[in-house]
């Protein structure tokens, strides 16, 4: 069959999301080819191509003409969180398969929303909530299915939001500001406690902290102060459907400790995952164990059925490979096996009960 064309929505040349982990994702699979590329300008477009290896032809400073350019099959939309309701509209619109970063939408309202377009439109509409599909994450879920924990007790996970701090620097300036919908709770937090909620199952109910404990960030070019609005510490306990106690706190700033800490205790054994910083949907995972007598951790190797994408693609694009390759079978056999926008609104529900949690202090229903 054809390969699976692609245009993508924002491209900055080497820093952007686009940049490090969808392209060499895609170039990775064979099933995808880059067909196309928008961003807001002509002269950035034509850049983006160039990057890219595409001809002039392929670059859009009209992404809405992206959408319907009839070599793409797919479009990617890679642009900050406010845009993604418009943008994946039009995609919608043009009867074109849509892989949308997370979060899906500014808020579980428009996230509601986009998911009814796509569920209407009948296409293939795929989240990026590559957290879950992590080789480790995947690893990880299949030793507990096989009872390697045996009965799940408690679950504890400490993260570092790596930005959120008291610096920023220019382009990562708007994820400060709350009203932007790229919080520390959507992004980092968002992405880890998508992948618990994968493992382990959904929150029966919980109650949440969230703070502001240092709302005067320096920007690092010109030393101006700036106002942040957006949490930088997140405290949730709870209990799980299955019973389990969770215990979650996610703090600003970059670790000089834990970066990511995620431990999984059972009746007869632990599961640990651990990283550099709290965002497990970009960072390379540890995964370790220990069961019955065995007092030490060690590592545990990721297996075939966890990882389906090429030994040699590491870094941030190996996730994202991995929600492509699940996507690009999904196409071809008419299957549903990807995270979709579905997906992406039960975790915008769950990020907005910590919400009200945290804001009226009562334990709620999740």
């Amino acid at each position: 069959m054809k390969t699976i064309g692609v245009g993508i929505i924002g491209y900055e040349v080497g820093r952007s999301w686009a940049a490090v982990a969808h392209v060499p994702a895609l170039r990775a699979l064979p099933d995808y080819e880059v067909v196309a590329v928008a961003t807001t300008r002509r002269e950035t477009a034509e850049a983006a191509a160039r990057d890219i290896g595409l001809s002039m032809d392929a670059a859009f400073d009209d992404a809405v003409a992206l959408t319907r350019d009839p070599r793409v099959d797919v479009v990617a939309v890679t642009v900050k969180v406010p845009h993604h309701r418009v943008l994946v509209s039009a995609a919608l619109a043009a009867g074109k398969h849509v892989y949308c970063e997370w979060p899906l939408g500014n808020g579980l309202t428009e996230a509601e929303a986009m998911a009814a377009e796509a569920a209407a439109a009948g296409v293939h509409a795929a989240i990026g909530l590559q957290a879950r599909l992590a080789p480790p994450v995947r690893q990880a879920k299949a030793l507990i299915a096989d009872g390697y924990v045996g009965e799940v007790l408690s679950t504890t996970l400490i993260g570092s939001g790596m930005q959120w701090g008291d610096t920023i620097d220019r382009p990562n300036a708007y994820i400060i500001d709350a009203s932007h919908g790229a919080t520390m709770l959507a992004i980092p937090f968002g992405h880890t406690i998508d992948a618990l909620r994968h493992v382990l199952g959904d929150f029966a109910s919980l109650s949440a902290t969230m703070a502001i404990r240092q709302p005067e960030v320096t920007r690092v070019e010109t030393g101006e102060t700036l106002v942040k609005t957006a949490d930088d510490q997140i405290a949730v306990s709870g209990v799980l459907q299955r019973g389990a106690i969770a215990a979650i706190h996610y703090r600003g700033g970059m670790p000089r400790g834990t970066g990511l800490l995620w431990e999984i205790q059972g009746t007869k054994g632990d599961l640990r995952l651990t990283a550099a910083g709290g965002h497990a949907q970009i960072l390379d995972l540890t995964l370790t164990g220990a069961r019955g007598g065995d007092r030490d951790l060690k590592p545990i190797a990721i297996d075939a059925a966890s990882r389906w994408v090429p030994a040699d693609l590491a870094g941030p694009a190996v996730n994202v490979a991995q929600v492509y390759a699940r996507l690009a079978r999904d196409i071809r056999d008419g299957t549903h096996e990807t995270p979709g926008f579905a997906e992406a609104v039960e975790t915008h529900r769950l990020l907005d009960a910590i919400e009200r949690a945290a804001r009226t202090g009562a334990r709620i229903a999740a």
